[in-house]
């Protein structure tokens, strides 16, 4: 892979993330599950670092202080794409990092804002992702959807993937 594609690449893994407003965040559990929930991803633009508001004292933040190796993945709204981020997490006590990421809706979670005790951020730090892209038409989707349910021949056609190095 040449550079310029690899930079195409990325971009294209950010564009994916910037259609998504929330993620599933899945981190290990002290007994060695994968437990995942869904989070409010904050809109910033996508460099190779994830971020979320979290309660320090949360089970996730637990979780992730013991094993950074986290994932992280998207949908869009659409349902037409699905985004993959492998990464290592880490706890930021940073106010003014905090207040540029903060928008209102948060305070659904978060009640006295940035002054909420025990307001913490998690950084993901992403290494890899992958992409699957199908069709961006309902229509088309519905068509082909129907023809693998009648045929008997599941679908495998139209689905575009990739891995990216981050």
């Amino acid at each position: 892979m040449s550079d310029s594609n690899t930079t195409e690449d990325r971009k294209h893994v950010a564009d994916l993330v910037k259609d998504a407003k929330v993620a599933m965040l899945t981190t290990m559990t002290e007994d060695g599950k994968h437990l995942s929930r869904p989070m409010a991803l904050q809109d910033v633009e996508f460099d190779g670092d994830l971020w979320f508001f979290a309660y320090d004292d949360s089970a996730k933040v637990a979780q992730l202080r013991a094993e950074p190796s986290v994932n992280v993945s998207f949908v869009d709204d659409k349902g037409h794409s699905w985004t993959s981020v492998a990464g290592r997490a880490e706890v930021v006590h940073d106010r003014a990092k905090a207040e540029e990421l903060w928008t209102p809706v948060l305070k659904a979670w978060f009640p006295d804002e940035l002054e909420t005790p025990g307001l913490a951020l998690i950084k993901v730090h992403a290494d890899s992702a992958e992409y699957w892209e199908g069709p961006t038409s309902t229509v088309a989707l519905a068509a082909k959807n129907l023809r693998a349910a009648a045929t008997g021949n599941p679908r495998n056609d139209g689905i575009a993937n990739d891995s990216v190095e981050l």
